[in-house]
């Protein structure tokens, strides 16, 4: 397929240089403070941020900060002149209609979250009157997942202008000692600004930049520190039978047991190499899978299938991992290239039949999916995959699936993981996609226990007791109620299966250690917290009433205490007569949920309020219509807000054909599409487009990248126009991606 000619205008790339950081004459914030307390492995996170108004006239003074995604808000306030403003949690419906209701009224309404890689962002703001104060508060809950043998607190700090008074406090408490602590992230090379203390069961991180520390450390600058703060540690691991904390009727009982044999695994690898794969993705995913063969160990046996609309087998059955096949194996690697559409469901079920077919009692067998894109070829209607899947695998073995980039259907993955026992994750597409792919198998790579039951005599409203599988590094965690509070007759045991035999971990001597009422809360929030995690995840696997049903619950425990989830919003309060913003829990494989825009005052307008910190995404294409092969027009599609096909309206740019922007040639008469977007403040963001050859709307093969673009947003609204010039006019359609909300538009030419 012939490449088109791409020409990519970005303007507002200056101006958003220019202003996307605040100007501190405006506004000072003279103290910003996170304190961040951890206790048997569960993070309560304070951001405390102090900012005065140093002008004779009222500003617009911003509260941004960012939280890990597997976080939940649980309180956010403002105190202005003596005032406080607390955020208010509600069912996600009730807020959308608080926020039509605002916009109705004529007032401005933004929606306050976006997501990235490993943090999402919450963002808002107030006027504050000449020389008065404003303090945010926001406050997230977390329970550390240990990974590869470790637990990991990721602190983003980017206060957007230097501190005189910057810290960062990190207390940590462990019932069974802590058995190492350290720093890392960006920000750890300021090791003069870091202290570090160990004493047994506690931990203390202390991180106090000086100002001037803050402009020149890496990454830093004259807007002051963005940069990350890992605080890195781990437990000691005494009792098989792991930590169980209690407290007024609750408990939380943490599983990892250290010295065990490791299981020889059965692993099959099943790759797509459609054409979507093409470029760096297809380059990087054969440098992870020759790592990850390096990485298997003698007693392992692996197979490799590679698909697009067809499969392609290095062997059909699994074999050995000698250094012989290991080596032929890297040579099919080497050789896998990008071509054709994407035939998934044949390629899941010759996987599950190659592990099926393998009868080798005591190992651990495993199943791994990575994709970039949506089943294209053969079956696909997902129900039926998903369907024809879990019929396949038959609880047999855990099925892990990787999202290769933002074009893919993470959902579909996601659900098809958790009905397989498996999980699914989204590699990014950045220079370091090899060792995402590399570090996610590490996870996987040496199972130590199969067919994992908790089994808890005097429990209640359990969460999740039965696990596939158990790694080498990782942690499971059970909470749950004590029945009546009666702890003498609460008696917690663990079954499972080592290699080829059946094994149980339990003490009868256990004692368990019940916590002050200090924190009480804080067990009974940790089983909240995990409830509604798992319930979320239930409920993507479910359909109809039971779907409800789980919703529900997970509703109501997020109200109770207070979580930002998928399900609930904050409500955002303010002085009367200010903006209403609404905080959304941004979901994994898609942008925030978009609320109704104000209606647009005139054509050509950017739909844009100018006192909203959110800027309303719109695309307006202008396309000359195509003829289809039988030779009649192609009518007009809708787009977003007019027909695809009809002339701009007033205030647009004209139609293809015109004379080319200032700077820039005159445009060709071919096949072109111009877009123009507006997006809300924020971070760096990045456009990609791509086109189809395809005529069937039920075949979207969005095969060839055709631009790419890049902007950093101003803290107001930039306008990034895309001119693409279809120069060999043989695209059918055009999907343009914003990577910054994952927003996907579709266009017929």
């Amino acid at each position: 397929m012939e490449r088109a000619v791409v020409q990519i205008t970005l303007f507002g790339l200056l101006l958003s240089l220019v202003s996307a950081q605040p100007i501190k004459s405006d506004w000072d914030i003279y103290s910003f403070h996170i304190n961040s307390t951890v206790t048997s492995r569960y993070a309560t996170t304070l951001i405390t941020s102090r900012v005065a108004n140093r002008m004779d006239v009222p500003k617009e003074i911003e509260f941004q900060v960012r939280i890990p995604k597997n976080a939940f808000i649980s309180k956010f306030r403002m105190f202005i002149d003596g005032q406080e403003y607390n955020g208010t949690v509600k069912a996600k419906e009730e807020a959308q209609q608080q926020y039509t209701g605002a916009v109705s009224r004529g007032e401005s309404a933004g929606i306050v979250s976006s997501v990235g890689r490993t943090l999402e962002e919450f963002k808002t703001s107030v006027n504050v009157a000449a020389h008065k104060k404003v303090t945010f508060e926001l406050t997230y809950e977390e329970l550390l997942k240990r990974t590869l043998g470790k637990y990991e607190l990721q602190i983003h700090a980017r206060p957007m202008q230097p501190v005189k008074d910057f810290k960062v406090d990190v207390y940590i408490h462990e019932k069974s000692g802590i058995n190492f602590i350290n720093v890392k992230g960006g920000l750890s090379k300021m090791a003069n600004a870091i202290t570090t203390q160990h004493v047994d069961k506690q931990a203390w991180v202390y991180f106090y930049p000086t100002e001037d520390q803050q402009k020149t450390c890496e990454g830093c600058g004259a807007q002051g520190m963005n940069g990350d703060l890992v605080v890195v540690y781990d437990v000691n691991r005494g009792v098989k039978l792991g930590d169980i904390m209690t407290s007024d009727g609750y408990f939380v009982h943490h599983f990892a047991p250290s010295d065990l044999t490791r299981i020889p695994k059965n692993v099959v690898f099943v790759i797509d190499q459609s054409g979507s794969m093409s470029g760096r993705k297809i380059q990087q995913t054969r440098i992870a899978l020759r790592h990850i063969l390096s990485d298997l160990a003698e007693d392992d046996f692996f197979g490799l299938i590679t698909f697009d609309s067809m499969l392609f087998h290095w062997k059909r059955e699994l074999v050995q991992a000698s250094q012989t096949n290991l080596d032929n194996a890297k040579k099919f690697v080497n050789n896998i290239r990008d071509r054709g559409t994407t035939d998934i469901n044949k390629a899941v079920l010759e996987g599950a039949r190659m592990l099926n077919a393998t009868s080798r009692e005591g190992a651990a067998s495993i199943l791994i999916l990575l994709t970039d894109g949506d089943p294209t070829s053969g079956v696909t209607n997902i129900e039926t995959i998903q369907a024809n899947v879990r019929k396949a695998i038959a609880d047999k073995f855990p099925l892990y699936c990787l999202g290769f980039g933002f074009d893919v259907n993470f959902e579909f993955l996601e659900k098809m993981s958790l009905q397989n026992n498996g999980v699914a994750r989204r590699i990014y597409e950045d220079s370091d996609a090899d060792l995402q792919l590399k570090g996610f198998y590490e996870e996987v790579a040496t199972p130590l226990l199969t067919d994992v039951t908790m089994v808890y005599m005097g429990g209640t409203n359990l969460t999740q007791t039965n696990f596939s599988q158990y790694y080498n590094g990782s942690e499971i965690v059970v909470a749950g109620l004590i029945t009546d509070n009666n702890v003498e007759a609460f008696v917690p045991q663990v079954v499972a299966i080592s290699g080829t035999k059946r094994v149980m971990f339990s003490d009868t001597n256990t004692t368990f250690e019940s916590t002050g009422t200090v924190s009480d809360v804080r067990i009974q929030r940790v089983w909240a917290y995990l409830t509604v995690k798992q319930l979320l995840e239930k409920q993507l696997q479910l359909s109809g009433a039971e779907q409800e049903k789980v919703k529900k619950e997970a509703l109501e425990l997020s109200l109770k205490y207070g979580f930002v989830t998928p399900l609930t919003s904050m409500v955002v309060t303010k002085p009367p007569g200010e903006s209403t913003d609404v905080l959304h829990k941004p979901k994994e494989g898609k942008a925030p949920p978009l609320l109704p825009p104000p209606p647009p005052r005139s054509h050509g307008s950017s739909a844009t309020r100018k006192q909203g910190k959110l800027m309303h995404h719109f695309v307006q294409g202008h396309l000359r219509p195509q003829a289809l092969p039988d030779g009649r027009a192609r009518p007009g599609r809708k787009g977003q807000g007019r027909q695809i096909g009809q002339a701009a309206p007033p205030g647009l740019p004209g139609q293809i054909g015109q004379a080319g922007l200032p700077g820039l040639p005159g445009q060709s008469s071919s096949p072109s599409l111009s877009v123009d977007h507006l997006s809300r403040a924020g971070d760096m963001s990045m456009f990609n487009a791509y086109g189809s050859m395809a005529t069937d709307d039920d075949v979207p093969q969005f095969l060839m990248p055709i631009a790419y673009g890049r902007v950093l947003h101003a803290s107001k609204s930039s306008k990034v126009k895309f001119t693409l010039n279809l120069s060999n006019g043989k695209y059918h359609k055009i999907k343009i991606e914003d990577m910054y909300t994952q927003q996907k538009y579709k266009y017929a030419l």
